[in-house]
């Protein structure tokens, strides 16, 4: 192959996460996260949120997710996402498995909107039927758009006037906080929302995502939760040392503003050939919209077919913190 752009953890780890772990090689530590080296990584997180916050070190986003909205449901409760949701959709049913009902709402370009939640909640019967009790969303979504503050902050009030938990999918929340058009920060994220992740894996980590707990309600007992569902980690130490190096001298942002640049240089490119997109992705995945000519022309490059518009597929490019602009320019070379 000559260089893959199907997704954004093909690379084993940033060198100075891998550094880092290295470090560690020949130290003791507690287990279980309760150690020095996961202490530093969360209070580093916990700097730049701006609200008081617990923090937990969990491996992989399906995890993340299906332990958080488990949290948050009652037996009888139901978590809202977006019909394109990660949730609804690629995390092979993880949240019904745990006896939830996914209810969806029309997906805009990936985002939700609030007024699709009013409606929701006021076609529901009491007792009858399941009782919404957390909203998903996530940012980057899974069509890499992003979230205004302006949205988001309607999405807060929404949930405010139903009694929903505002849960977000950060998986790629380092490319939508370093997207040009962005004006969410993370303490931003952290005032509106009850909870939210921050995806190392599709970052620049060998694995890991950190849990941020922002709603009081939601802290107590969160560690027992993750052991139930064979979630803690023993060697906990090792997703410290990845966050850590990950929030010093800003690696997190600048791994993923890289990201975004790539992929940016490479939907211009394509672009200035000509070829049409299937939204206008300000991260570091596109969805541009190729003919069967085309789309042969990609021969050689990774790359995933997310169906198709028209008589268009729909292909999504992906650039991580290691994309080299030789390899976008190689492509672009095609067209």
């Amino acid at each position: 192959m000559i260089y893959s752009f199907t997704n954004d953890y093909s690379e084993v780890a940033a060198p100075q996460v891998m550094q880092a772990l290295a470090a560690l090689a020949d130290r003791q530590f507690s287990g279980y996260g309760c150690d020095d080296v996961c202490e530093r990584a969360r209070q580093a997180i916990i700097a730049r949120l701006g609200v008081p916050a617990d923090v937990h070190f969990l491996i992989g986003g399906t995890q993340a997710n299906a332990i958080m909205i488990a949290g948050m449901l009652r037996p009888w409760d139901a978590v809202i996402a977006a019909d394109s949701g990660h949730i609804n959709v690629h995390e092979t049913g993880a949240i019904e498995a745990t006896g939830h009902k996914v209810q969806t709402v029309p997906s805009h370009d990936g985002k939700v909107m609030a007024s699709d939640v009013d409606d929701l909640m006021a076609g529901l019967m009491p007792e009858h039927m399941i009782h919404p009790a957390a909203l998903y969303v996530s940012d980057s979504t899974e069509e890499g758009t992003i979230y205004t503050k302006a949205e988001l902050t309607a999405l807060r009030q929404c949930c405010d006037r139903h009694h929903l938990y505002l849960y977000l999918d950060g998986a790629r929340l380092g490319a939508a906080l370093m997207a040009a058009p962005n004006d969410l920060s993370l303490a931003d994220i952290a005032r509106l929302c009850d909870a939210f992740y921050i995806g190392g894996t599709k970052n620049g980590a060998m694995f890991g995502e950190a849990m941020v707990i922002v709603n009081d309600s939601l802290k107590p007992y969160f560690r027992y939760l993750i052991k139930q569902r064979g979630a803690l980690l023993a060697k906990g130490f090792a997703l410290g040392a990845q966050f850590e190096a990950l929030f010093t001298d800003d690696l997190f942002f600048k791994l993923a503003g890289h990201a975004d640049a790539m992929a940016q240089r490479l939907a211009q490119g394509l672009k200035a050939a000509g070829i049409g997109f299937l939204n206008d992705s300000p991260t570091n995945q596109v969805f541009p919209l190729l003919t069967a000519d085309q789309k042969g022309r990609l021969e050689g490059y990774g790359y995933e077919e997310w169906g198709r518009k028209g008589d268009l597929a729909i292909v999504r490019l992906v650039c991580s913190w290691a994309t080299p602009q030789a390899a976008v320019d190689g492509l672009l070379a095609r067209f």
